[in-house]
């Protein structure tokens, strides 16, 4: 089972990035079941519902989204409509959407295959949405999915790095790889735990390299001199397509994690 895992969308350059880079990223890492973390392709924070639309029909299986998933008005309403998009597991049950879901697909071998993907949202320096601890029902929620399939990729989406390890050795072989996102950069501490399962710090994120975050560089200087937010500028310098190829065996545990980044050539008309 060959698992490929697209670092964070952010923006129109990530959503261009992400297209243009896709069939050399197929060629490159043929895979099984392709995740997308999609949590700033609309203006940079939350993912619009044509957005989903757009990124799902060019391929992606599963879209994961974090503190942005209520962002946009026209998802949150359709998030019941749209299997497909998961936010995080650990909010009020009332929350609409679903943080959790196995997905049934043909592998390359021609055998049908269930593969569980599930997001959690840490609790360190989010003020704008309020989550549970994701620590506590965690053992569990994971034992009942092994019981369905060896196969299980979770996105933990936190600020933290020293809650994010802690998380991954939480989970440490009772899944098969939790993946950091949030923090758009990408970190070189990949690797397999004693238990199976693989772990990065943050997969990164897709669109501008040279950028804050994948936003305008000026436009987040002058944020922090006048304390005005601006995410009207897209950044479009340097595109890249981050993210991690993770190859599991049978039995759900994680034989290799690599990580991935693909440079974009921009074309002349694409701003």
């Amino acid at each position: 089972m060959k698992v490929l895992y697209v670092g964070e969308i952010v923006g129109r350059p990530g959503v261009y990035t992400f297209k243009k880079a896709l069939n050399d990223l197929k060629a490159r890492y043929p895979h099984d079941f392709l995740i997308v973390n999609a949590d700033g392709a609309t203006g940079g924070n939350g993912l619009g519902r044509s957005h989903a639309a757009y990124i799902f029909k060019m391929g992606a299986n599963a879209i994961t989204l974090g503190e942005c998933c209520f962002y946009k008005k026209d998802l949150t309403e359709n998030l019941d409509k749209t299997p497909y998009v998961l936010r995080p597991e650990n909010l009020n049950p009332q929350a609409p959407g679903t943080g959790y879901k196995i997905f049934k697909f043909r592998s390359s071998s021609g055998d049908t295959e269930k593969i569980a993907v599930a997001v959690f949202i840490g609790q360190n320096g989010f003020t704008r949405l309020h989550a549970n601890n994701p620590f506590i029902a965690l053992k569990h929620f994971l034992e009942n999915l092994k019981k369905q399939t060896p196969y299980i990729i979770i996105d933990f989406h936190a600020q933290a790095s020293a809650e994010k390890k802690t998380f991954f050795y939480s989970a440490d072989g009772l899944c098969s790889a939790v993946i950091g996102s949030h923090n758009r950069i990408q970190t070189a501490d990949e690797s397999i735990l004693t238990g199976g399962s693989a772990c990065i710090s943050d997969a990164g994120r897709t669109g501008s390299f040279q950028s804050i975050g994948g936003c305008d560089i000026n436009s987040r200087i002058r944020e922090y001199i006048t304390g005005i937010p601006d995410w009207t500028k897209d950044a479009w310098d340097a595109l890249e397509l981050q993210g991690v190829y993770i190859d599991i065996a049978k039995d759900g545990k994680a034989r290799s994690i690599e990580r991935i980044k693909m440079p974009v050539k921009k074309d002349s008309n694409a701003v």
